[in-house]
C-alpha cells in the first residue's frame, strides 16, 4: 500500500470531523439525544387573584416589613430546546404552596394558616443564556385527599414562541411522600429523575437546587 502524502491525511481528517459533525447535528436535529421535560397536570390552584409583586424573590411581598416562613431556598437552572441550545427570554410563570402547604387561592381546603408574608407566585424569564434562578421557601407538603399527602413541589408554565408551552411539577430530592405520591410514581423512573430537582450547593445559608428544562419545538 502506498504511503498517503501528509497533506492527503489531514484533508482526510477535516473530511472525517465535518463528517462526524454533521451527523452530531442531525441527531441533534432528530431529537435523539435530549428528551423533553415530563409534563404534569396544572392542579387546581393557580392564581386566579392577580397581584402586584410576581418578581423572583418569593419570601418577600413589596410593603411586608417581615419576610416568609420556612426554609428559604435558591432555584437554579437552564431551559434548552432538545438539540441541546439554550432557549432564551423563555416566560416562566411558577406557583407553589408556602411552607405550611396553604396556597394562595381562595379555594384552597387547606384549614392551616396563610403565610401572609410569602409571595406564592411569580413570572419571570430565562435570561440571554438560557439561566433562570429565583429565591422561594421549599413548599409544605399537604393533604390531597384522606388518604394522599403531596410532598413539596413547585409548579411550572414555561411558554415561548414557536415551542410548546410545558406545564410541569418540580420536586425535591429525598422526600418521603415522593415515594407514595400519586402523580410522581405515575411517571417511569427516567421521568421522575428529570422531575426531581438536584441540591448543588450553598450561598451562605441558603441551599441551592438546580433544576434544568428541556422544551421540544412546537412543530415536532
Amino acid at each position: 500500500m502506498k504511503k498517503l502524502s501528509r497533506r492527503k491525511i489531514i484533508k482526510l481528517s477535516l473530511i472525517s470531523g465535518m463528517t462526524g459533525l454533521f451527523i452530531c447535528n442531525r441527531g441533534f436535529a432528530k431529537g435523539l439525544t435530549l428528551i423533553p421535560t415530563p409534563s404534569e397536570t396544572e392542579g387546581p390552584f393557580y392564581p386566579v387573584r392577580d397581584q402586584k409583586d410576581k418578581d423572583a424573590d418569593l419570601t418577600r411581598i413589596d410593603g411586608h416589613t417581615d419576610v416568609a416562613q420556612g426554609q428559604h431556598i435558591i432555584i437554579t437552572g437552564k431551559i434548552t430546546d432538545i438539540t441541546g441550545q439554550a432557549v432564551t427570554h423563555a416566560v416562566l410563570d411558577l406557583w407553589q404552596a408556602d411552607a405550611n402547604g396553604r396556597y394562595r387561592h381562595p379555594r384552597d381546603p387547606n384549614p392551616i394558616k396563610l403565610d401572609e408574608n410569602f409571595q406564592g407566585w411569580a413570572i419571570i424569564k430565562s435570561d440571554g443564556n438560557g439561566l433562570f434562578r429565583f429565591k422561594t421557601v421549599i413548599p409544605g407538603a399537604y393533604p390531597a385527599s384522606s388518604t394522599w399527602i403531596r410532598p413539596p413541589h413547585i409548579h411550572f408554565r414555561i411558554s415561548k414562541q414557536g415551542y410548546r408551552t410545558l406545564t410541569t411539577q418540580m420536586y425535591f430530592p429525598d422526600e418521603a411522600y415522593n415515594e407514595t405520591d400519586l402523580l410522581l410514581q405515575n411517571k417511569s423512573a427516567r421521568e421522575r429523575s428529570a422531575m426531581v430537582a438536584r441540591k448543588i450547593n450553598l450561598q451562605g445559608n441558603l441551599p441551592i437546587y438546580e433544576y434544568n428544562i428541556i422544551l421540544d419545538f412546537l412543530h415536532n
